[in-house]
């Protein structure tokens, strides 16, 4: 059923594409059962809220905790999102249908995410947020193309998080939908800046929903 899906994780600040492969073993219903999975790296370089040093970084990041306020690296997101469309983009040349492609992400790469998706000229699947938040400001709303505000996006945020803090997630969900974008939004109350296995769990439910409906 969900042959050539592609499912595109992009990790968190300092992590790897490697570290984050085990996910896939969350996903174990047959609509899985063809599903290519890409989990890249980001490149190293400084990072401000760290002082300079150098870490895997999808973009610089300020200052941590990760506020509705924080200040943006929108620059730098840009030049990541160029990336993020070129993988989406090998992919549809193949011959795979740009609805069949969900783009993932935790934490910074959950910013990626919004971003990519946003910006990208064509419908995808969907896009999974995890303890992320908006990396631009309100004013990125008219650069949303008419086709991407029909991908739909879901969001996850632990109501602990004290590194993206849920101010910072709860701030998305209002300005995707005051850009015409569906967005639904999952708390966790006793979550901090983690991933749980229940917020996989509905991943899965959500993506199976997505891929039942583009048949339909």
């Amino acid at each position: 059923m969900a042959k050539n899906t592609i499912i595109l994780w992009l990790h968190g600040l300092g992590d790897s594409g490697p570290n984050n492969m085990p996910i896939r073993s969350f996903f174990s219903a047959a609509e899985f059962a063809n599903t290519k999975w890409l989990f890249p790296s980001a490149p190293s370089q400084p990072v401000t809220c760290n002082r300079g040093a150098r870490m895997p970084a999808w973009f610089d990041l300020y200052e941590i905790p990760v506020t509705a306020e924080s200040p943006r690296d929108e620059e730098g997101i840009l030049k990541s999102v160029e990336k993020v469309h070129e993988m989406i983009d090998k992919e549809v040349a193949t011959g795979i249908s740009p609805n069949k492609i969900f783009v993932c992400g935790f934490s910074q790469g959950g910013a990626l995410t919004l971003a990519s998706v946003m910006l990208y000229p064509k419908t995808l699947g969907g896009a999974a947020v995890f303890s992320g938040w908006i990396p631009f400001n309100s004013s990125f709303i008219e650069k949303i193309s008419s086709e991407a505000k029909q991908t739909p996006v879901i969001w996850f945020h632990g109501m602990s998080d004290n590194v993206v803090e849920f101010n910072a997630g709860q701030a998305g969900p209002p300005l995707l939908e005051q850009a015409g974008v569906s967005c639904e939004f999952k708390a966790y109350p006793h979550l901090g800046h983690s991933i749980n296995p229940d917020e996989l769990t509905s991943l899965e439910s959500w993506i199976k929903a997505r891929l039942q409906s583009s048949l339909d």
